[in-house]
């Protein structure tokens, strides 16, 4: 790890911190929630090893990347996500057409959305963890999840700005990371108002065996600096979203993909999502969709959970092209 190169760059209207490593065809690797840079650590060995070079983000409003408006829930809607790539990409390679591009969570949502709005810019396309989410015109995403799941369903609970910060703070940024971190459990995960995470199972062990305590007290210096509103934001904007994305009703996204999902993973589990990835749904948003991989016996972090396997499919896939 202590290989790795960090810098910042300028992009968009903030000062985005950058993990580097390696020479070649650049790889893109975007981090989800509650995540940062540091999620790719064991990829970003692995590939700049083989001839590549790779490149993880501390996205908008995480780690140290600075200069979000993060009272502004508004500024971190899907295009100022969107655009904070596609301009980093402009900065560090500008003699690249296209790159790869590999993401996990919130951060594979964004990069549907990239290959939406801009296909030009990547060639391909390993996504962890969230299918494409075709947009429903009825209903936006979070008023979606309430209706399936409830008001005490996380992502709503994320809705109200400060209100999960206040429950998060007594109980401090390390306890907060070790309950999402470690989070095996297929079904939705709930915050009851006044109970917030005391209502989330433990891990069945002290910590998952992918995590250790060092790694961990590295997100937590991270979420202690920065607070857990940027990180929030990203779901409070689910609404502007939805408004936003009108035009892309029914658009498919036409950039060559490969899907991975861990077998435990909660939204693997949302209902209808298994019909959906592997009933012709999925296929049909994403045309060029070459491989759906279901990991058994992984769960949601599967990139730090199962390095090896994911390293491999990675590499497999952009060697292709």
């Amino acid at each position: 790890m202590e290989k790795i190169e960090h810098k910042m760059v300028a992009v968009n209207g903030i000062n985005m911190h950058i993990a580097e490593l390696g020479q070649g065809p650049t790889i893109l690797f975007i981090h989800g929630f509650p995540e940062l840079w540091y999620s790719w650590r064991h990829q970003i060995v692995y590939l700049a090893e083989r001839g590549y070079r790779a490149v993880a983000p501390d996205l908008r409003g995480y780690g140290d990347t600075t200069g979000a408006p993060i009272n502004d829930p508004s500024k971190f809607s899907i295009f100022h996500l969107v655009g904070d790539l596609v301009a980093l990409l402009e900065a560090i390679a500008p003699n690249e057409d296209k790159v790869f591009v590999v993401a996990h969570d919130w951060g594979a949502l964004i990069a549907w959305q990239l290959c939406l709005f801009r296909p030009d810019k990547v060639k391909a396309l390993v996504n962890l963890s969230v299918h494409f989410p075709p947009r429903n015109p009825q209903m936006n995403p979070a008023e979606g999840l309430k209706a399936l799941y409830g008001e005490d369903y996380y992502v709503w609970r994320f809705q109200e700005p400060g209100d999960i910060e206040a429950e998060f703070a007594p109980i401090g940024a390390k306890s907060v990371l070790k309950k999402f971190l470690t989070y095996r459990d297929p079904a939705p995960l709930y915050f009851p108002k006044g109970k917030g995470l005391d209502a989330v199972p433990d891990a069945p062990i002290a910590l998952s065996s992918w995590l250790s305590e060092e790694e961990l007290d590295y997100y937590a210096s991270k979420f202690e600096q920065t607070g857990f509103t940027g990180a929030v934001n990203y779901y409070r904007a689910f609404p502007i979203n939805w408004e936003l994305t009108a035009p892309w009703t029914g658009a498919q996204v036409k950039v060559p993909a490969k899907f991975i999902v861990g077998e435990f993973d909660l939204v693997y589990h949302i209902p209808g999502a298994k019909e959906y990835i592997h009933n012709g749904g999925f296929k049909k948003y994403v045309p060029l969709l070459e491989e759906v991989v279901v990991l058994e016996g992984a769960a949601h972090f599967v990139n730090q959970e199962r390095p090896d396997e994911i390293n491999k499919h990675i590499y497999d896939f952009v060697q292709k092209f």
